[in-house]
């Protein structure tokens, strides 16, 4: 079996600190077989992971979750930086290295309307970041549109690596042969946001978040503990 962690974040993304070769590490001991490093608008996390894994039985798959018009979108088996900004543009920019398209979170700040699903090859199923309910309908819009479900831990803290994975008996992608899913840690986002504020400066979202924190403890603390579960769909 062959287990893909197809979403995680180094600290060349805005929102993340974790260092590539940690994060290898981590993979390997958490029996992954490959994982995507995607970070926002960039391979430069993915290229560094490539260039530095020691671990032979375990492969880095050079991604980018780039921001278009329509949402984000991320694509893998990249050799070049992504230029576009336009949804269309960006998914035949990644077609023209030979790489694949994901639509991450289909249902988190996209556009939907502005999607051409021809130029679709993945749609992220399964996140870990996300609720139950947010999967459900991207489970739903994959099979609608018949495309590929992929599942991805979203990690952005160390703790969250390989908590959601595809596993797949072959390595053409082409069907998982079963999804694992488990929610990610309640401090996972949180702490990403602060990251983002503290490392973009912005003083406007570090106010906003010392407001925000206090109330998501206290609405979804309970919620996450108890929602914590593993899916295996074959």
């Amino acid at each position: 079996m062959i287990k893909i962690d197809f979403h995680t974040h180094t600290h060349h993304s805005y929102d993340s600190i974790m260092k590539p070769r940690k994060i290898l590490d981590i993979a390997r001991e958490k029996g992954l077989n490959a994982i995507v490093i995607n970070d926002h608008n960039t391979i430069k996390g993915g290229l560094e992971a490539k260039q530095i894994n020691p671990y032979p039985n375990l492969e880095v798959i050079v991604g980018a979750e780039i921001k278009t018009d329509a949402g984000d979108v991320t694509g893998i088996f990249l050799t070049r930086e992504i230029e576009s900004y336009k949804f269309t543009d960006v998914a035949r920019e990644i077609k023209s290295q030979g790489g694949l398209v994901i639509l991450n979170h289909p249902y988190v700040d996209h556009n939907l309307d502005l999607i051409d699903y021809s130029l679709i090859d993945f749609i992220e199923g399964y996140n870990s970041r996300l609720t139950d309910k947010q999967n459900s309908k991207a489970i739903y819009l994959a099979k609608e549109k018949k495309k590929i479900l992929s599942a991805g831990s979203d990690a952005h803290i160390y703790d969250d690596i390989g908590k959601c994975y595809s596993e797949y008996q072959d390595s053409e992608l082409l069907k998982p042969f079963s999804i694992h899913y488990n929610r990610c840690s309640i401090w996972s986002i949180p702490k990403s946001q602060l990251l983002k504020a503290i490392k973009n400066k912005d003083s406007a979202l570090f106010m906003k978040l010392l407001i925000y924190i206090p109330k998501y403890m206290i609405m979804f603390g309970k919620k996450f503990n108890t929602e914590e579960h593993d899916h295996i769909i074959s």
